[in-house]
């Protein structure tokens, strides 16, 4: 639960698709200015970048006849990762597209028939997903494959503040709610949802911790001390998989909707990292964004600080007792998670010396490294 310069992953397009992707620098929309579908002052007659209006009506008048009502308008929902989506409307009602960043990318690192097919496996489950309406993946209609789903009410609380602004009680109940999504999502019987070959669960933390290594290679501009020890530690100590379920692969309060009187989570977005794998994963990254940084006037900052936010001790024993599962190596899982996000923010920071990246806060990315490798190499200590 994270405040930042959009430092998350996207896929590593050489890697195995069906593992948790590694950052790839022509995904990060801050390493293209072009790729701002917001910056360009023509957008409101058309619409934004990326999203070609009329070309959207026709299409969708052909694939779902009855479904539009109107002309169609469309805007940018900023927070996204490194897909794009969009809000689009004909006057009564409303849907969300999403589509990949702009510019030159890899097509695999950008699977829109991977998230769609997730979501769609996933609505009707226990675990709250819009609803899918449509995929397209005929490139001449918005010049990328895109896939439309409905459109759902709610709030993702991005920051201490946001989420403060709830109350004690009500910030309590939204973040054990998001543990109790969490169960349910690893309760899903990946072959009877469709999604038995969603991934290569075998071996699969040996997998990441080997590509999460090689991306920090590929990062490498100056010395990181204790990098290379944390790295090494949790290969040393790599524990044993429980049963593979479908994980998330970036489950934190920010990718989630909150909304209604009970402030429960009416959907869970941004699937594209999604996989059959190891489901400790999912935990230990939320257990990290619970954790509190110890760093003021950040531009990485979690939500931990708000009145009422659970202790990530809490959140383990919850999800431990929902779900049955064995979390007493959760350690480990977190300390991983440190790990990733240390590689990731070195890989801002080195665009950022390159000259790569655009935008406020980047500047101070680079501070942030090794904050990350002494909380991992902390948490793997005292585990």
């Amino acid at each position: 639960m994270t405040s930042a310069p959009d430092p998350a992953p996207a896929p590593d397009p050489s890697a195995d698709p069906s593992a948790d992707p590694s950052a790839d620098p022509s995904a990060d929309p801050s390493a293209d200015p072009s790729a701002d579908p917001a910056a360009d002052p023509s957008a409101a007659a058309s619409g934004p970048r990326g999203l070609d209006l009329e070309r959207l009506r026709d299409h969708l008048d052909r694939a779902r006849p009855g479904l539009v009502a109107g002309p169609l308008t469309g805007r940018l929902i900023e927070g996204g990762r490194s897909n794009l989506t969009y809000e689009v409307g004909d006057g009564s009602s409303r849907w969300v597209v999403r589509r990949p960043p702009l510019g030159h990318v890899l097509a695999t690192a950008h699977d829109m028939r991977r998230e769609h097919r997730v979501i769609a496996a996933l609505h009707g489950t226990a675990v709250p997903v819009p609803e899918p309406l449509l995929l397209c993946e005929d490139e001449a209609v918005l010049g990328a494959p895109f896939y439309v789903m409905e459109y759902v009410d709610g709030v993702p609380y991005r920051t201490a503040g946001e989420l403060a602004a709830l109350g004690p009680e009500r910030t309590r109940r939204a973040v054990l709610g998001l543990v109790d999504t969490l169960v349910d999502l690893h309760a899903v019987d990946p072959e009877a949802v469709g999604l038995g070959d969603f991934g290569r669960p075998e071996g699969f933390l040996d997998r990441q911790l080997r590509r999460w290594g090689k991306q920090l290679a590929a990062s490498r501009g100056r010395e990181l001390a204790g990098i290379d020890e944390l790295h090494g530690s949790l290969g040393r100590a790599l524990p044993e998989s429980p049963a593979p379920t479908v994980v998330h692969g970036d489950f934190r309060l920010d990718n989630v909707l909150i909304g209604g009187p009970d402030d429960r989570i009416r959907a869970v977005l941004d699937w594209e990292m999604s996989t059959l794998g190891d489901p400790l994963t999912d935990l230990g990254l939320l257990v990290m964004y619970s954790s509190d940084l110890g760093l003021t006037d950040s531009p990485v900052s979690t939500t931990s600080a708000a009145p009422g936010h659970p202790a990530p001790a809490e959140l383990i024993e919850r999800y431990a007792a929902r779900s049955g599962r064995d979390a007493s190596q959760v350690s480990w899982y977190t300390a991983f998670a440190w790990f990733k996000l240390a590689v990731i923010l070195e890989g801002i920071h080195y665009r950022f010396t390159l000259g790569q990246t655009v935008g406020p806060g980047f500047d101070r990315i680079g501070e942030l490294v090794p904050v990350f490798i002494e909380h991992g190499l902390t948490t793997l200590q005292e585990g």
